[in-house]
Formats: structure tokens, sequence, C-alpha cells
């Protein structure tokens, strides 16, 4: 079961095993809790295409409607369009029943604000009080289930809207999607279609078990996107995590980048033709080179804890409309404030419809920079706190910045982060120089510390 002494929420909503930590008598006070805190329907409900999804529909439909809710099915499809829907239809708040990227046996369920964004921090502790205090509400009247089944049509007919339709058709772009087995299946290559592409798919069937990669896209498990995308001289790659909220691109080439390369281009894209002087919202562990070029382009960037509601709540607050993560989620606030996998691959095919080269000359153009990532385990929260104060006491940095975890700057253009995971017992290391000998010195000065500190503990 949960940890008792750990939130329920972690980074992006709740998520557990299905049928150990996602127990019946969890999955109905969880529901319980999330009816006394929205306090009234209708509430739509989506999943993903995990295997567990359906019973779980079935048991939070079921819960939310005997508290007198009503209840909405807009059916499989990706987290972006339920919550572009509870946007869109003002519902008063919607339910995402997926665990993301995470392996099959895990669910979830990822409450969204009648805003179409996830809950604000403050609010999950609301539902979290709740569900502590068993504090429900009761109902003479049961709620009514309905169906709405045009949200996919209207969501790519809303996208379309955004980008330059005919100049991306006359360039006849040929893209290689990986589906990752995941619910963009109904909805990325539809959108790629009415944009006059020809769509080539790998791992294109909607699976539970996500056999084709794993459920996330990372660099290391796209070869075989980077394979077909090369053999068949498509012009870009994309491949988007479970849920399909998350995107990860490869050029012409085959050559893959993590999401804050692609999402810096796309942030420069917008900022200097569609957006003038926009703000940018991002975590902590962003690239540098997307500060640079904000800063250039006069643009002011804010940085969050890492996590997408995190971003997606700053950016309500300060009324952004552009907003990044390291890894592969994009939001463009235009349509919601929410990382969105689908739209994100339609404004990079805006993107290279505007430019006369190719993705690989395109993503040439900035600064070179040389990038590390890796985790270490460590399942004991009081030791993960402990490794951090230890590194934060470690040599004599330029500056140390604590906003999540801890971020240390060696030089203007060169640091190092560490922070524990919110999904996982692990803390997550990131780096960044234009110093390739630097960064690999520093990392591995401070792998070995984290090391020893683990060893003698």
């Amino acid at each position: 079961m949960m940890n008792k002494n750990m939130p329920l929420f972690g980074t992006n909503g709740i998520r557990g095993v299905f049928g150990k930590d996602l127990s019946l008598d969890f999955l109905v006070n969880i529901t319980r809790s999330l009816a006394a805190y929205y306090k009234k329907g209708p509430i739509v409900i989506g999943r993903d295409g995990r295997n567990s999804n359906n019973i779980m529909f079935n048991i939070v439909t079921a819960v939310l409607n005997s508290d007198g809710l009503d209840t909405v099915d807009a059916g499989i499809l990706p987290t972006p369009c339920l919550q572009y829907a509870t946007k869109r239809n003002e519902f008063n708040g919607g339910i995402m029943i997926t665990a993301s990227h995470n392996p099959p046996e895990y669910n979830g369920v990822k409450p969204i604000a009648s805003d179409g964004v996830e809950l604000p921090r403050q609010d999950e502790s609301v539902v979290e009080q709740n569900f502590a205090n068993k504090t429900f509400i009761t109902s003479e009247i049961v709620g009514q289930n309905f169906k709405e089944e045009m949200i996919i049509d209207r969501y790519v007919d809303d996208v379309l809207a955004l980008v330059d339709v005919d100049r991306i058709k006359k360039r006849k772009f040929k893209v290689t999607m990986d589906l990752g087995n995941g619910v963009q299946a109904l909805v990325a290559p539809v959108l790629a279609k009415k944009l006059g592409c020809t769509v080539i798919t790998v791992n294109g069937t909607i699976d539970g078990d996500f056999p084709g990669r794993g459920s996330e896209p990372t660099p290391s498990n796209l070869s075989l996107m980077s394979f077909v995308a090369k053999e068949t001289n498509s012009d870009i790659g994309a491949a988007f995590d479970g849920d399909g909220d998350r995107s990860i691109f490869c050029d012409e080439k085959g050559i893959v980048s993590w999401g804050d390369k692609t999402g810096t281009l796309l942030a420069k894209y917008l900022i200097s033709t569609k957006h003038p002087k926009a703000k940018i919202v991002c975590p902590i562990n962003t690239t540098h080179i997307l500060t640079k070029i904000a800063h250039d382009n006069g643009s002011e960037i804010i940085h969050t804890k890492v996590g997408s509601v995190e971003v997606s709540r700053e950016m309500v607050k300060q009324g952004a409309i552009i907003g990044m993560e390291e890894n592969g989620g994009f939001m463009y606030g235009v349509l919601n404030q929410v990382r969105d996998g689908a739209l994100t691959t339609a404004l990079m095919l805006d993107l290279m419809a505007s430019e006369d080269r190719s993705l690989s000359a395109i993503l040439s153009s900035l600064p070179k920079v040389y990038q590390y990532k890796s985790k270490f385990e460590c399942s004991e929260i009081g030791l993960i706190q402990k490794v951090i104060d230890s590194v934060k006491n470690h040599g004599s940095p330029m500056k140390i910045e604590t906003l999540d975890g801890v971020k240390i700057w060696f030089d203007e253009e060169s640091w190092l982060m560490l922070r524990p995971s919110g999904t996982e017992p692990l803390i997550r290391i990131y780096g960044e120089s234009t110093d390739e000998l630097l960064i690999n010195s520093k990392v591995n000065e401070y792998t070995r510390l984290v090391k020893e500190f683990l060893d003698e503990n």
C-alpha cells in the first residue's frame, strides 16, 4: 500500500500499482474526496489505454454519481484532449485515469480543475485532507452519466486554427511517429494527415502492456523511430508517452533531442514571430540556452520547481502562454496552459514550414551545450535530503540555488543539479555546460561524492 507518511499526490497526480496501492477501498475513498472537493458536476472523465482503465473508470464514475455528481464519459483519449474538453465545455472539473509514463502495472488519477489545468498544489492538499479525515458528501440524488463523443474532432479543429495549415501542406512533410502503444495513436496521426503529411507509424496499436518500447519516450529507447525516420527520408520523427502529453523529436538524420532543446527552438520561434516578448515559464533544471535566447529577444524567464503542475499553474498566475520542460513537455497557452504532445508536433511542423532548411540545420543554429542526466536509487526519504545537504556544502561553487533540491553553478554557463524524484525513490542529477571537459569532471566528482555518501549510510 501507499506509504502513509507520503502525500497522495506526486509530481503529477496520484499513481500506484493497480490492485495494491490502488485498491477498491482506496479508489472509492479518493474519489469521494474529489467529489467533496468539486462539490458539484458535471465532471468529465477520460482514460488512456492501460489494462485497468475500464474498471477504474467504472469505479470513479459510480462513486461520483452516488455522491450526486453528474459525469461525462470522454472515452479513451490523450490527457491534453481531456483537459481541453474540461476548459472548452466549461465542465466543473475533469478526471483523467492514467499513470502517464509509469510501467504497465501502474495506474493513477489525475484531477483537472475547471480551467482545464491540473489542480493547484494547495487544492491537492484540500483533497488529501478530505481523504485523511473522510470528509465526504452525501446526496439523496444519484448523478447521471452522459457520453461526449466529439472531443477529439473539436480538439483537432482548434489545433489546426493555431498553425499555418496551407504553408505546412505545401511542404508535404513526411513524419515518422512512434506512438509508444499509447493513446496519441488516436490523435497525432490524424492531425498530421490533416496538415498534408505522409505519416509512418511504429508502435501504433494501443496496448496497455506497452510492448514496443515502454511508455516513456527517451533518447535511449527511440532507436526504432530514429532508424525508420532515417530510412524513409522522413523530415521529422515524433514520439509520445502513454497518455500523450509529452513529445520527443528526432531530425531527418535520426538524431534524437531532449525536450529542452526542441522546446527552446519552439520558444525562440514563438517569441520571434507570433508572440514578441512573451513570458516563458520553465523548471529550474531547464537548459540555460533558453534563458540566453529569451533575454536576447526581450522575454522574461520565470523558473519553477520541477513538475508540469508547477509550470502550468505559474503560467496561469503570470498569464503566460509559453511553458516547457526538459522531458518533452511543451505548453502553448493559446489553446491551454498544459503540456500537449500533438499540439507541440503541429507547432514543430509550423516552425519547419517557416524555414527553407532541414530540422537538423534549424537545431544546429542553437548554441552548443553539453548535457548530462542520470539518477541514483535511494528509497529512504530522509537520506535523500542528507545527500542533497552534503552536496550543497561541497566545494566552493560560484552560486547555489535551492528552489528545488540544489543547483550548483560553477560559472555563468555551467551547472549541476540534484533533486529528489517526485514519482520514484530516486535522486535525479542534471548537468550542463558549454565546456565538455568541465561538465564531465564535475559529474564524476559529484557522482563519486553521492555514491560514497550512500555507501556509508
